[in-house]
């Protein structure tokens, strides 16, 4: 038995990627050129992260435009004025909102497992959008003719096609990202909305079997983005106990850039479903300092000591660069630091006599 220990999702692009991409966006690069540079991304990523003995892959979303909104890139029926995200530096992200109904993904993610899946017989992880952060693009003021409902019922079909066609194109496992749950407790302290976003993505999830299940996971974290963070000053203990009310199989939980693990641990341990694995973030992406594995062992060693080894993970605390234009985190820091967290989990695993 061995402890076991996965990439939560993005990395950050090459100084290549990001010309390539500033080029096709000012029409100075086509379509074709530019999806020929993000498959030579993809296979790229897979082969350091090979290297640095990562035993389960990603394509560190090479070829989406965010983490968020690769569903509906190229959707004529936008506009840009949706929701707007606050970072704690002050620099903010806006989510588009849609125009009008029906509402379908333009872009599935299997779409991405398939092309890296092609690239190498690793096992490979695939991360969707939760359906709850994609209820955000319906604008304040109703549709007419297409009412929130109507679009909840869409977006629920269409989470659920992109979940189980990732499952069927074979994924090592399915990852939700749900960012948004510890935001909403910021911008709604009484919990409404995070009760909202609950019921939604376990109307998705419910859709699955157990079975099923045991490969669909969810990530949580206070964002990342630009080296900050949306809502760290979000107390877990609000969060955790309504996060594992969710139909997963998995839970991936930012903790290595906690105040206080040791109290964030002791929530996990009353709260964690019986049947779950938790993994638990041992590296962190935005501080600049590479981990040393024996500081991951160590942070592995206090873990076990609230949860049970054999529903114990490791992973980083978040994605390296969620967004594509995201360049505050060099490749070369991401791949040290996910190196560190598979050295410093083996570590922790043979202390623990595993």
């Amino acid at each position: 038995m061995t402890i076991p220990t996965e990439p939560i999702g993005s990395l950050p692009r090459s100084s290549a990627l990001g010309q390539s991409l500033t080029a096709h966006a000012s029409g100075q690069l086509d379509d074709s050129d530019l999806a020929k540079r993000q498959e030579q991304a993809v296979a790229d990523t897979l082969t350091q992260l090979e290297g640095t003995g990562s035993p389960v892959l990603v394509d560190g979303e090479q070829g989406k435009p965010s983490f968020a909104t690769y569903p509906v890139a190229g959707l004529s029926s936008l506009s840009p004025d949706g929701v707007v995200i606050p970072f704690a530096d002050g620099h903010t992200r806006q989510l588009p909102c849609i125009t009008e109904g029906p509402f379908r993904y333009q872009v599935r993610a299997e779409t991405y497992l398939r092309a890296a899946r092609q690239l190498t017989d690793k096992p490979v992880k695939q991360a969707v959008i939760a359906p709850s952060a994609l209820s955000l693009l319906y604008p304040a003021a109703p549709i007419d003719g297409y009412s929130r409902e109507d679009f909840l019922r869409d977006l629920a079909d269409e989470a659920e096609a992109d979940i189980r066609g990732c499952l069927d194109a074979g994924a090592h496992v399915v990852q939700l990202d749900f960012t948004e749950g510890r935001l909403s407790l910021k911008l709604d302290p009484s919990g409404g909305v995070l009760d909202d976003f609950i019921a939604l993505n376990n109307e998705v999830l419910g859709r699955f079997s157990p079975e099923e299940r045991t490969r669909i996971g969810v990530h949580t974290c206070p964002g990342g983005d630009q080296d900050s963070t949306h809502s760290l000053d979000i107390d877990y203990a609000e969060l955790l106990p309504r996060l594992f009310q969710l139909k997963a199989g998995n839970f991936y939980l930012q903790l290595a850039s906690e105040a206080d693990p040791d109290r964030v641990l002791a929530v996990v341990q009353e709260h964690l479903p019986p049947t779950a694995r938790v993994f638990i973030g041992v590296t962190d992406p935005i501080d600049p300092s590479v981990e040393t594995p024996e500081q991951v062992r160590d942070r592995v060693l206090l873990a076990a000591r609230y949860i049970p080894v054999d529903r114990l993970g490791t992973c980083d605390d978040c994605g390296f660069a969620p967004f594509a234009d995201d360049a505050s985190t060099s490749r070369d820091l991401a791949f040290a630091k996910i190196e560190a967290r598979v050295r410093g989990t083996a570590l922790a695993a043979q202390e623990l006599g595993l």
